[in-house]
């Protein structure tokens, strides 16, 4: 499936290529244990050995996969996005990082936490791997006050992005579903 350019960073490949023959596509949450194992399996383990015999011939790309049974997951995904809009060339390494603490944002770690303090520590997180934290928390933090046409629903700024990402996964899952059922 095509990747969308301003979701360029998601895009890990040790050789850039217009001929790259395989694109292997993984679908992660930051906040699901599973995933955590599959990501620190690829990035740690396959991705060098890629590097290495494959360059040219190996990509791969990281969908993001809100999870909504997880309620931060969709905190940690508008983290992510920020960090698209931000520097999408440390896309992977915050994601690394991400991973690597993702016990501190399961449910009974932000269960008593504000949103924005959640984005706050999100925007610690990515400082640490070297991006603007105040950029990322302003793209992240939601005001307290009505927008100026009254709506009070008004998200930030990811927002529409985070909405075509759950968009590809959707179809995604669909074209899955209506694949398997063909057979």
């Amino acid at each position: 499936m095509a990747l969308n350019p301003r979701f360029a960073g998601q895009k890990l490949a040790a050789h850039v290529s217009p001929y790259t023959m395989h694109t292997l596509e993984f679908y992660w949450d930051y906040v699901c244990p599973y995933s955590k194992k599959m990501f620190d399996t690829v990035y740690d383990g396959v991705f060098p050995i890629v590097k290495q015999k494959y360059a040219d011939k190996v990509q791969f790309i990281f969908r993001q996969q809100i999870q909504p049974w997880h309620p931060s997951s969709t905190l940690v995904h508008e983290a992510g996005a920020a960090v698209l809009q931000t520097d999408p060339d440390k896309f992977w390494e915050f994601s690394k990082a991400l991973f690597g603490k993702s016990a501190e944002y399961y449910d009974v770690k932000v269960v008593n936490e504000t949103r924005n303090a959640t984005y706050e520590r999100l925007s610690k997180l990515a400082e640490s791997v070297g991006i603007d934290g105040k950029k990322i928390y302003s793209l992240l933090k939601i005001s307290d006050q009505p927008d100026k046409d009254g709506s009070l629903n008004t998200g930030n700024s990811v927002t529409n992005d985070v909405k075509l990402m759950v968009k590809v996964s959707v179809s995604h899952d669909e074209g899955v579903y209506w694949r398997l059922t063909s057979l």
